[in-house]
């Protein structure tokens, strides 16, 4: 029984090994993303009915002045906030007969009946706040402890690799990459790890002159720092410490911010490319998982410090704010697409049409859902 309850409940256990910082670290990212509909939501003048982490049964929960009912839900996959004269948790379009239901009072907050750009505000709010979380984390990250970089340099080249053909040589410097400038090793990785199978443009400084060599990334199989095996492309050079020169940079406040911004845009940008390779098959399904690769990665993040935790949750938070812009109803940027529409047209999207494009988003969704689903389980 000892070794059962140690197994259980000890740091190297499941429940504060694993399910404590999952729940950490998915709490925090839902919070964050509701937190952004319901205060901009509040700020436009909308009712808010409920605030919730979590769906189905409530575990426990209040009722704050404003009539706004907190609460925690038994199943932690998420959340919402639902606002005056939503009918669900999608805060889907009433119909007619649903709407007339509501107060005189009601009416005039009823989410539904605002303007269409308090609307898009309160529904892209969400997404926005998750991508001001991961700057914040990133900002705070690089304040305290800063950055390591080093020089774009070729130490060496892996024999019959891509940068092999292409003619790159040891003691070249990375000058840019398809005409984005690298100042660090890591500016390289960051533009090639993402296009496995693209022809992509070097040019190199060698002895004193620029160089210009194409070559292709081809996938390889490499372990991240928390001993997951990811797929990345590469081209096949090293780097080392006496021509890297390995440096840490230090950042004042300010200059943290501006390194966050810059970091977060780098990571909302590679993950719009993965996924867009993704859709026409050129990435592995595996790279994609769901809440069982979460909690995994989040359990051995969290054994390897609370800083490695909490960039977790930067990286999720752009995963899950870039999901939530994707233009599928009931998605955000379904809504958002909705609202565009209807301000083209002068006119709300048909009831039936409406209807029928959320059945068909909230299908794409579940069958998302039970992707990610079989690849934590069986696929991968």
């Amino acid at each position: 029984m000892n070794e059962i309850l140690h197994a259980v409940f000890s740091t190297e256990g499941f429940v504060l090994g694993t399910l404590v910082p999952f729940l950490f670290v998915l709490t925090v990212v839902v919070f964050v993303h509701e937190m952004g509909h319901y205060l901009v939501g509040r700020w436009c003048g909308i009712g808010v009915q409920a605030f919730s982490i979590g769906f189905g049964p409530e575990l426990f929960g209040f009722k704050d002045s404003h009539g706004t009912r907190w609460k925690l839900c038994a199943i932690p996959l998420g959340g919402y906030v639902k606002f005056v004269g939503d009918m669900n948790a999608t805060s889907s379009q009433p119909n007619s007969e649903e709407l007339e239901s509501l107060t005189d009072a009601e009416r005039k907050v009823a989410f539904h009946t605002q303007p269409i750009w308090k609307r898009a505000v309160t529904v892209a709010a969400g997404p926005l706040f998750n991508f001001l979380l991961t700057i914040a984390v990133f900002a705070v990250l690089f304040s305290a402890y800063g950055r390591y970089v080093s020089e774009p340099m070729v130490a060496e080249v892996t024999a019959d690799s891509p940068a092999a053909k292409a003619g790159i040589l040891p003691g070249d410097r990375f000058v840019s990459v398809d005409g984005s400038k690298v100042e660090t090793f890591s500016d390289v990785q960051r533009l090639v790890s993402g296009r496995a199978g693209d022809t992509i443009t070097f040019v190199m400084l060698r002895d004193g002159k620029e160089v210009t060599v194409t070559a292709t990334p081809r996938l390889m199989e490499q372990e991240d720092a928390l001993g997951n095996k990811v797929k990345v492309a590469v081209i096949g050079v090293v780097n080392n410490k006496e021509l890297g020169q390995p440096r840490l940079i230090t950042y004042s406040p300010a200059g943290a911010l501006t390194a966050a911004i810059e970091e977060t845009g780098h990571v909302i940008q590679r993950t719009g490319q993965f996924l867009q390779r993704f859709v026409v098959g050129r990435e592995d399904k595996c790279q994609l998982g769901g809440p069982i690769k979460i909690a995994d990665m989040a359990g051995k993040a969290a054994k390897l410090g609370f800083e490695w935790l909490v960039q977790l949750v930067a990286l999720l938070s752009v995963g899950i704010g870039i999901l939530n812009l994707l233009p599928i109803p009931p998605l955000d940027g379904g809504h958002l697409l909705f609202y565009g529409v209807e301000a083209v047209i002068r006119r709300p999207v048909s009831e039936w049409m409406m209807e029928m494009a959320y059945r068909s988003g909230l299908l794409l969704v579940l069958g998302f859902m039970a992707f990610v689903f079989w690849n934590d389980l069986f696929g991968c």
